[in-house]
């Protein structure tokens, strides 16, 4: 794996520029009261917490050297026993740990497409009868008919990892292949401004939903003028 891609990865998830702030969604949200709406604080607390995160030796910028420490913080905890090499037992330990962890947030999703799902239903049971018409299914169905196809996430790589790419090399303003806490910050200002249209300090939904419409068109644009190359 290269520097620049190295550099690149250990924090796809730092800056939530179009991409990230377009879903902001899962455990490292930026919404941290829940309220569907990310405000300047928010992402400000959020962008403290991320590059914390991501500057592993806590020199302030964010490159390989994070990445290589970052990986034997993770061989440390694995390594249970403390003999600088992981067992089959250990090597088991860790692979049960991630599992769980990925249990967890499958469960939280699920927690939240139950509860998204629950408030939809309100909405289209207009009459409060706790079940659906025809005409509330016409509805429903006319509705969606609207927003047209396609809404649903992109495949082959073009989510948060091709969207946060994408903004860490914008970050990177010098080209060095290392992200300082100024560059970060800048990015993360300026990325917060593009999503927030109205530009009242916070992002709504719909405005969420927009800047992610918006990127996906980019994406969309560009794979079709390589494809014409």
């Amino acid at each position: 794996m290269n520097k620049t891609f190295l550099t690149f990865s250990v924090a796809a998830l730092a800056l939530t520029g179009t991409a990230a702030l377009a879903q902001h969604q899962g455990r490292h949200s930026p919404d941290a009261d829940g309220d569907g709406t990310v405000t300047q604080a928010e992402m400000q607390t959020h962008g403290d917490q991320m590059f914390a995160r991501m500057d592993a030796n806590g020199d302030g910028v964010i490159n390989a050297e994070d990445r290589q420490a970052r990986g034997q913080e993770m061989f440390a905890t694995a390594d249970t026993n403390g003999d600088g090499e992981l067992s089959q037992a250990e090597m088991q330990a860790m692979h049960e740990a991630r599992k769980e962890r990925r249990d967890e947030r499958r469960e939280a999703r699920a927690d939240r497409r139950a509860e998204r799902m629950g408030e939809h239903f309100a909405k289209l049971d207009t009459n409060g009868s706790g079940g659906l018409s025809q005409d509330e299914l016409k509805a429903m169905h006319e509705m969606r008919g609207e927003r047209g196809p396609g809404k649903r996430g992109m495949r082959g790589g073009h989510g948060k990892r091709g969207g946060g790419m994408m903004m860490l090399r914008m970050a990177d303003a010098d080209g060095d292949k290392s992200i300082t806490r100024a560059e970060f910050d800048a990015a993360l200002a300026t990325h917060f401004a593009k999503v927030d249209a109205d530009g009242n300090g916070a992002i709504t939904e719909t405005e969420r939903k927009a800047a992610h419409e918006a990127m996906r068109a980019e994406w969309k644009a560009k794979r079709e003028a390589r494809s014409g190359q």
